[in-house]
């Protein structure tokens, strides 16, 4: 693999930006193998040198993945001229990455959102040929009954013609809360599945994709990188094992 600067190496981590990776080496915070780096323009192969930021670790993987905690009113999206935008809620060195939602959720649900700039994972992870299940919790207007389980889970074809693959349906309580299981992702489908049901969505908040689930201890608009086990069990689904 080819050289590499150190400030680039670290920034592109996405927890400093360069200038405040620039501080951590005058104050020689920064490790190379066993060596303080002196400068922070001096190169290393990140396959080959174990980096340590105040004798922690640093993993230097080329992507970033952030776990979000989406709040209502904000956009899955990237830019937006008139409205405010998930990737508002990350520092200005993150957003720079070219960071993205993958997947959408609508302006008024919550819950978990994985931005990344790893393309690849993120197609597979949206591929409906990988049947990744996303869950979701649900605050219905009505109280959902066994027929309405056996519907989602036999497949849906709704008004406009639109077909649904068979989803899970699962009643919590008095029935006015719900889980649905989807393992695909048309457009507002589950609002717009439960709607056909004439049990309308009052809330919505999703609470896993696949193996992510949303972090208990994140609030509304708060973040965090994943964790290397979360990354490694995104990655299973990218080499299908």
């Amino acid at each position: 693999m080819a050289l590499e600067r150190l400030d680039k190496l670290l920034s592109s981590t996405g927890q400093w930006s360069r200038r405040e990776v620039k501080d951590l080496v005058r104050q020689g915070r920064v490790l190379a193998g066993e060596k303080p780096v002196e400068r922070p323009e001096e190169k290393y192969d990140p396959a080959q040198t174990v980096f340590r930021v105040d004798g922690v670790a640093v993993d230097c993987s080329p992507c970033v993945y952030v776990m979000l905690y989406k709040p209502a009113g904000l956009l899955s999206a990237t830019q937006d001229k008139r409205q405010k935008t998930v990737l508002n809620l990350l520092p200005e060195h993150l957003r720079r990455r070219g960071l993205f939602p993958v997947g959408r959720l609508d302006k008024d649900t919550t819950g978990l959102l994985l931005l990344t700039d790893d393309g690849p994972l993120a197609h597979e992870l949206l591929s409906p040929k990988k049947h990744v299940d996303k869950v979701y919790l649900a605050q219905v207007e009505g109280r959902i009954d066994t027929e309405d389980v056996a519907a989602l889970a036999g497949g849906m074809t709704l008004e406009d013609g639109t077909q649904c693959l068979p989803a899970g349906l699962e009643p919590l309580g008095d029935g006015l809360k719900c889980l649905v299981t989807l393992r695909e992702g048309k457009y507002h489908q589950v609002k717009r599945m439960l709607a056909a049901r004439g049990k309308p969505v009052l809330q919505l908040k999703r609470l896993s994709m696949g193996p992510l689930v949303l972090d208990k201890g994140l609030e509304p608009g708060q973040w965090r990188f994943l964790t290397a086990q979360e990354r490694s069990a995104l990655k299973s689904i990218q080499s299908g094992v």
